[in-house]
């Protein structure tokens, strides 16, 4: 499993650039504490010995991905010291549902003047980046890591944004700055690999997941992030023989029911698949798990082109995330759901799904950064689906309007997105030059992407791109994601020599 808040935790535009967040170093202290004073890491504030053992145990669990683990620790510290704010940055990103990580995140934002220097631009950093403020957000880890060169936490703050950012080179300079300075730090190695692997380099991720088990072999986690490369390498039964050892060691450890079931469903077996994620759902221990299980089926659902079904998953998520007004999930969901409608033609139905979960951010106790983004978003999806609908003077105008907007807040992922809706574009009036040099620029981290640029250079009849391109998304092997599920078995149809 890679270190980072879930995909399906909260709105997509809101967390698309989101870190994980661990502080590191010994020193406790009621007021800042200098650097130099611990040997350069970052320090520790919080007014209670007791608070800081246990911070420190939950921080150790949160770093070895037990989340739901290190929630009695990080909740107990608060307890003895309620204006922790480290501790309550720490519980944020371990929640398991959006409406805790907002309301933890929010506390700690509102305690950084009790805090060091570090501390502060660390919570700073998260807040900007639950913000989709992605410039704000590496200014201050840029501060972090120049203030504290010689922790290795913060080496790991910036190289995930940089992961973030798809800038994977940058990314594992300074993860591998974190072995350098802490040679048994477990996390650094871990995300390591996963960096690897974006670069394709699968020899060298599976080096990193090696020394990760090397490190803390008894852990589930080094086991189900090993079981991930191979699932992207195609080495399914492999990859599930991992996955079921992680769970020998922890049979809680439901992030590897999630992984076992996209191995099942990329060797045609939805229904095991299907009921690898109702085993999750029986044993989850919280809304977060239980809303991925019904996530991962309405994927398997989509993938074998049962919308209707997909959708009905996607309701009980709501529905489970409705009891507590989780707003930012309801939101997420109803994103969801119209992906769902959209990818089946009815573009309508899909709109009305748009709409509702734009009113429902706008109409939350969220930041404006958030409600920005939602509108943002929305001119995304009211132009993806006038594209659809072969509407293209207005899905010229949402583009446009929503690259404006982009460009104005700097928002490197949604630029991203305003090349995918320019190639998309092209692509639907046949201009197949636009659309390759546009969806090149575009996330490539999405399979929708790389089967559109096969589609280009099949129409441009540039055989050997168009298959190499139709290959990639055909064995994109991500774990259960909708977009993926939208076009795998058409890429498939398509890389193994039929026309889509």
């Amino acid at each position: 499993m890679c270190p980072r808040p879930s995909r399906r935790l909260v709105f997509v535009a809101m967390l698309a650039l989101s870190v994980l967040s661990w502080v590191g170093c010994n020193k406790t202290s009621t007021n800042s504490v200098s650097a130099a004073s611990d040997g350069g890491k970052l320090p520790i504030t919080t007014k209670s010995e007791e608070a800081k053992k246990e911070f420190l145990q939950g921080r150790d669990l949160s770093e070895r991905l037990l989340a739901q683990d290190s929630l009695q620790h990080f909740d107990k510290a608060l307890s003895l010291d309620p204006e922790f704010a480290s501790a309550e940055l720490a519980r944020a990103n371990n929640s398991p549902t959006a409406k805790e990580f907002f309301e933890h995140l929010r506390k700690a934002a509102g305690l950084v003047s009790k805090t060091s220097d570090g501390e502060k631009l660390l919570i700073l950093a998260n807040e900007a980046a639950a913000n989709g403020v992605n410039e704000i957000q590496k200014n201050y880890l840029d501060q972090l890591v120049t203030t504290y060169p010689n922790d290795e936490r913060a080496h790991l703050q910036v190289g995930n944004y940089y992961f973030g950012q798809q800038q994977y080179e940058q990314a594992i300079t300074h993860y591998k700055q974190a072995t350098h300075l802490a040679p048994s730090f477990s996390p650094a190695y871990n995300i390591l690999g996963y960096a690897y692997r974006q670069q394709g380099n699968y020899g060298e991720a599976e080096q990193a997941f090696k020394k990760y088990v090397e490190l803390i072999p008894n852990d589930p986690n080094p086991y189900d992030s090993y079981a991930e490369l191979l699932l992207k390498m195609g080495r399914f039964d492999d990859s599930i023989a991992q996955y079921r050892k992680a769970l020998s060691i922890d049979p809680h450890f439901v992030p590897s029911h999630f992984g076992i079931s996209a191995d099942l469903m990329y060797q045609g077996k939805p229904q095991e698949a299907t009921a690898e994620l109702q085993a999750m759902a029986d044993q989850a221990r919280n809304d977060g798990e239980m809303r991925t299980a019904h996530f991962g089926m309405a994927v398997v659902a989509a993938d074998t082109g049962k919308f209707d079904n997909a959708v009905q998953h996607i309701e009980k998520e709501y529905a489970i995330a409705e009891k507590k007004n989780d707003v930012a999930a309801m939101a997420a969901d109803l994103q969801a759901k119209g992906n769902i409608l959209e990818a089946a033609g009815k573009y309508d139905a899909a709109a009305e799904q748009f709409e509702r979960s734009l009113q429902l951010i706008e109409g939350s106790n969220l930041s404006q950064d958030i409600k920005d983004n939602a509108k943002r978003t929305h001119q995304f999806n009211l132009a993806a689906l006038a594209i659809g609908k072969k509407d293209y003077s207005a899905a010229k105008s949402h583009t446009d309007e929503f690259r404006q907007s982009a460009e104005t807040a700097k928002n490197s992922a949604q630029l991203k997105q305003a090349h995918e809706l320019t190639g998309r574009l092209a692509l639907a009036q046949k201009q197949y030059d636009t659309a390759i040099s546009e969806l090149e620029q575009s996330n490539q981290q999405d399979p929708r992407n790389l089967y559109r640029l096969g589609q280009a250079y099949q129409a441009k009849s540039n055989s050997a791109k168009a298959q190499e391109y139709f290959e990639k998304a055909a064995e994109f092997n991500s774990l259960p994601a909708l977009n993926y599920a939208f076009i795998r078995q058409k890429a498939q149809k398509v890389a193994g020599g039929q026309k889509g």
